[in-house]
């Protein structure tokens, strides 16, 4: 009779313990029944942030493929060469100015373009093997026209937006229209003139109009 008594005492423990300790580990997730789904709600996947609106209406300027420009500034570098070595602007013609080469076209052509034909001038009677490279020192301004607190010409920062021009030219006016700005753009084939939102980018040259609202 004890021996029975004490196998009842030591199983029954076991089974208050086990039917109390019954969760699950700490990195497993239940499933929800319908009980939970009454306390708790209805469980829904997260629905992705939409996307949003495609800052790439205007073309971005990177070293390697930009255009050059009147305005530009250009560090020139001629290996072995120091008074070739310079700080060159594009003028209003589209050139640089050079010593013993003279004027080089640099408009439209890349900085890679412009570095070879310097390259080519030099070797005809100048330098035997030149080495020439050209760096961007600085971009040409851009313009910001319209309802901004200060309109005029700034330089340009590389990476800018519409936003980030209108913070430099002091901020919208109380008149501005401030969802959607006129943006005009000179590319090999003119100028293209078209309507974006503040988050597009701006490339050096682009002239920027703030209109105003009407209500």
């Amino acid at each position: 009779m004890r021996v029975m008594r004490a196998l009842i005492l030591s199983v029954v423990p076991g089974l208050v313990l086990s039917g109390c300790v019954h969760t699950a580990g700490p990195f497993a997730k239940a499933p929800q029944n319908d009980l939970d789904a009454l306390a708790y709600g209805q469980a829904y996947a997260m629905t992705p942030a939409p996307a949003a609106y495609p800052s790439a209406s205007t073309p971005v300027a990177h070293e390697a493929g930009y255009r050059l420009d009147a305005g530009d500034k250009l560090r020139v570098m001629v290996y072995g060469q120091d008074g070739l070595t310079n700080t060159y602007a594009i003028d209003a013609g589209g050139s640089i100015t050079m010593p013993l080469i003279g004027a080089v076209p640099a408009r439209g052509r890349t900085p890679a373009r412009l570095a070879a034909e310097i390259t080519t001038r030099l070797r005809h009677g100048y330098i035997r093997d030149p080495s020439v490279a050209v760096e961007i020192e600085s971009y040409r301004p851009f313009f910001i026209l319209g309802e901004v607190a200060a309109p005029g010409q700034y330089p340009y920062v590389p990476n800018m937006s519409i936003e980030s021009a209108v913070a430099i030219a002091g901020g919208f006016s109380p008149r501005a229209r401030r969802d959607r700005v006129t943006l005009t753009h000179i590319d090999a084939s003119g100028p293209i003139r078209i309507t974006v939102p503040p988050g597009a980018a701006v490339s050096p040259g682009d002239t920027i109009l703030v209109g105003e609202r009407w209500f």
